[in-house]
């Protein structure tokens, strides 16, 4: 005969200690998602079939120039791109200007952002002066960073001369290392505007009173800042870390303008471009294209998971 053994006190404790909705929480999602869904739906329908054409190809042997010989291959393209020491390569220099330019452009990024956060008198014209650069094409601004590393037409080497190892004869795109620094130099005048902007709307949403009260009990800045206005921001830090680092992972312009890839300094979207364009590898650059568009899901599942933001939080 069986007995019916009643839940432990563990059990029953985080039963109920589970959240519940309101009847306010309930509706404010319906109302999210029936305000998304046409916009979800749209852009289903759009990026659905080039996905799933993109997987289809990268099971094929299929170049553009011959049609006719589209072989089934199975997983053999994605065998042939993980063992080939160029597509390391590629995902080293874009792990590598990934990093640096997202690390570098958040300090500056938060740094402008107090600066607009606290300014008072030009607040609207240091804003419109801040998003000049982010407003530039990248293709004009990746020329233009060209044209002044160059030994022929630029004047940086001139006037850093004085610097150790720099001379006005000295090639910036000869080899890994400083190409890279101009490659990534060039991401961050560009782009920390951006991150900039994202910091500045999650200081807006920081309580005052909050770094007021921590003043009081003596707190000091170094203390508020870290205490009390980062761990308010954290949803925007999420946010702008996360859009930068799938932009930076995806980067093609400035590397294609610069180098051209050379020196190893080829992004996968250099790689990819190389392959279905300059190759006309089908089968092959859809295999890395999805592998691109696998990584930045992961990036994405990484950021979301290691921030643990709830954005639900304060919603009665």
């Amino acid at each position: 005969m069986s007995t019916v053994t009643d839940p432990s006190p563990e059990v029953t404790r985080t039963r109920r200690a589970k959240p519940r909705l309101s009847d306010r929480s309930r509706a404010e999602e319906r109302l999210g998602w029936k305000l998304a869904m046409p916009a979800f739906v749209v852009m289903l329908l759009v990026t659905a079939y080039p996905i799933l054409q993109a997987v289809w190809n990268s099971f094929f042997a299929y170049r553009l120039t011959d049609p006719a010989n589209r072989e089934f291959v199975g997983l053999n393209n994605y065998i042939v791109s993980f063992s080939d020491s160029v597509f390391w390569s590629a995902m080293w220099a874009t792990v590598l200007i990934t990093v640096i330019t997202v690390v570098v452009e958040l300090i500056l990024g938060f740094i402008i952002a107090l600066v607009m956060h606290r300014i008072v008198l030009p607040r609207r014209t240091l804003r419109t002066i801040v998003l000049i650069p982010y407003s530039i094409i990248t293709v004009v601004s990746g020329f233009t960073w060209l044209f002044m590393y160059r030994t022929d037409t630029g004047f940086v080497n001139r006037w850093t001369s004085w610097v150790p190892g720099v001379s006005e004869n000295y090639d910036w795109f000869g080899s890994f290392w400083p190409s890279i620094f101009v490659i990534c130099l060039s991401e961050i005048w560009k782009t920390t505007p951006f991150m900039s902007l994202l910091l500045l709307a999650g200081l807006a949403q920081v309580d005052t009173s909050m770094e007021e009260a921590a003043k009081v009990d003596g707190a000091s800045w170094l203390q508020v800042l870290v205490k009390v206005i980062l761990p308010n921001m954290k949803p925007a830090i999420m946010v702008a870390v996360l859009f930068r680092t799938l932009d930076a992972f995806r980067i093609f312009d400035n590397i294609f303008i610069m180098t051209g890839g050379a020196n190893g300094t080829n992004s996968l979207s250099g790689l990819i471009y190389r392959q279905t364009i300059d190759r006309t590898e089908i089968g092959l650059g859809s295999a890395l294209s999805v592998i691109l568009f696998l990584c930045v899901l992961a990036i994405a599942a990484l950021f979301v998971r290691g921030f643990k933001v709830d954005l639900t939080q304060g919603r009665n």
